[in-house]
This record gives C-alpha cells, structure tokens and sequence, in this order.
C-alpha cells in the first residue's frame, strides 16, 4: 500500500507543464473560440438533461421507433408517472415532442441531433 502511495505522489503532477511558459499566438487562437457566458450555461443545462438513466433509456427508445407513452412504460418495466414525468422534462427542454392518436400520446426525438448526440455518447463510451 506504500508504494502504491508514493507512486502516486511520484506521479501527482505528470499532467502539468513542468514550466509555465504560456504560448501568446495559441492564447488569441483559443481565445477566438470561447462563446458568451449563457451559451456556456444554456449548454451545461442541456447536457444536464443527458444525465438521468431513464430519460437515457427513453431516448435510446425513441431513437428507434417513435411510441406511445403505454410502449415506453411496458418496455422499461415502469409506472406511467414515472415516464410521464421524465417526458415532461425532455419535452421541456426540446429534446422530444409528441402527437396525439386518439386517446394515446406518441412520442419521438424532435431532430436527428438528439439521436446523433445519443449514439456518440454510447460510442464513445464503447472505444
């Protein structure tokens, strides 16, 4: 266990520059990237949305079939509030949208960028 604690130590700062010498021409090329303030804020609530488990597995649903709020709640073996709510947030937020059929409710993903976001993730992860 020592060792393993002063590896660690030995290895606490290998991912800093061992001297700080900023390089001015990168700093105004970056610089030239960085967006407002509220877009930064508007995009972390965004992916903040990506965060829930069951709203994954309902977009991981949807990315493939657009289904009624019946199909959604048999195929994750949950209650209808429970997926009524989680919706709810994702309609909010623009990441789904809905039509009534009759007395059901059918939802899908409102673009291709929600499902492109959603396997790039999973890809991702997958490497």
């Amino acid at each position: 266990m020592q060792d393993q604690n002063s590896q660690n130590e030995e290895n606490k700062h290998d991912d800093m520059c061992e001297i700080y010498h900023p390089h001015e021409d990168s700093i105004e090329r970056a610089k030239k990237h960085i967006l407002a303030d509220d877009e930064y804020s508007d995009l972390s609530e965004f992916f903040k949305i990506f965060g829930n488990p069951t709203r994954l597995k309902i977009i991981s649903l949807l990315s493939y079939e657009d289904l009624c709020v019946c199909d959604i709640c048999e195929a994750l073996g949950l209650n209808q509030n429970a997926v009524s709510n989680q919706l709810r947030i994702l309609r909010a937020h623009n990441i789904v949208k809905f039509e009534k059929e009759g007395k059901q409710a059918r939802y899908s993903l409102t673009d291709l960028h929600v499902e492109m976001i959603f396997k790039m993730g999973l890809e991702h992860l997958n490497e």
